[in-house]
């Protein structure tokens, strides 16, 4: 049974526990569930009520977009109409054909279609290798959003409700979207901002990225909702900005002093395991010593070749 709760917000994912599948009420008519990470791979969903109809953040994978279906109908029996990708990875993406199959338009800011091009079929055909609700669809490549927009600002309002939807530029992604609700001062951040340990990097750019949260920080925010980890206030925005100032900044005295990125990280094949970086525990909410040796081999790369890690990746 879904658990239906007045949300409370946290700063640290440490100071409480989520509940993964856990749906809590945000403000009237906005919902957060709280996807299922270590088990499933899910990413967080929020839904908006429209005056006729609802938005959906996030596709996530096939499996969570459905758990996510379930937990709507115990919510509301208004029809899903807009789903929206905050970027292109499989946990946020791969669930698109699960809500167009029921008539929804998925919608992304065009960024998000240039980078599944970019990326696919292999990452999709890779994946349902190893996950059977991706290999279940019977499909040969990511569904793309069937609607796109190019400006940095979309605005869909029904008189009872504004929700906007913005681009601040490339920081997880090279098509990181926004979701903004000026009236309940609730942004929806997608992986541009997590609230714990979960910030892949492969396909970003750790030098713009505090860029970008620096623009989300002038919204008149009370409430952040991440792509993963629990809702928090807006220090959420300051303490995942300060992680990558950190990170970046411990990394790039170690390029200066002339360390190599074997002196920095250990690695089991091809797998970063460990490193001997140090962040202050002023982010510490942010590092897991598993992940952050990955971190590192991907800003050493991007300080050393001066790119970022997504054109390294990706190309241009």
């Amino acid at each position: 049974m879904v658990v239906l709760a007045v949300a409370w917000l946290v700063t640290s994912h440490h100071e409480t526990q989520a509940t993964p599948g856990e749906v809590k009420l945000i403000a009237p008519g906005v919902w957060f569930r709280e996807g299922e990470l270590k088990d499933k791979g899910h990413c967080n969903n929020i839904w908006i009520e429209m005056k006729d109809y609802l938005i959906v953040v996030d596709a996530n994978f096939p499996s969570g977009a459905e758990a996510c279906l379930a937990d709507i109908k115990k919510t509301t029996q208004k029809p899903v109409k807009y789903v929206f990708d905050t970027h292109h990875h499989g946990d946020h993406s791969y669930g698109n054909p699960v809500w167009t199959k029921l008539g929804a338009t998925t919608l992304a800011h065009v960024g998000v279609t240039e980078e599944m091009k970019r990326y696919e079929p292999k990452r999709w055909q890779d994946t349902a290798k190893e996950r059977k609700d991706v290999a279940s669809l019977n499909l040969s490549t990511a569904e793309l959003p069937k609607q796109t927009f190019k400006e940095d600002k979309m605005v869909l309002d029904d008189g009872s409700r504004k929700v906007e939807f913005h681009f601040l530029g490339w920081a997880h992604t090279r098509g990181d979207g926004f979701v903004y609700l000026p009236k309940e001062k609730i942004l929806c951040t997608g992986d541009a901002v997590v609230n714990g340990p979960y910030n892949y990097m492969g396909d970003g750019n750790s030098a713009n990225w505090p860029n970008v949260i620096a623009k989300a920080k002038k919204f008149d925010v009370a409430t952040i909702l991440p792509g993963h980890g629990v809702p928090g206030s807006k220090d959420v925005l300051g303490g995942q900005q300060q992680f990558f100032v950190e990170l970046r900044k411990a990394v790039g005295a170690a390029v200066k002093s002339g360390k190599k990125l074997e002196d920095l990280i250990t690695k089991q094949g091809e797998k970063a395991t460990a490193t001997s970086i140090k962040l202050p525990d002023s982010v510490k909410n942010w590092v897991d010593n598993e992940s952050l040796g990955a971190q590192v081999e991907v800003v050493y790369k991007e300080i050393t070749m001066d790119k970022p890690h997504g054109e390294i990746l990706g190309g241009k």
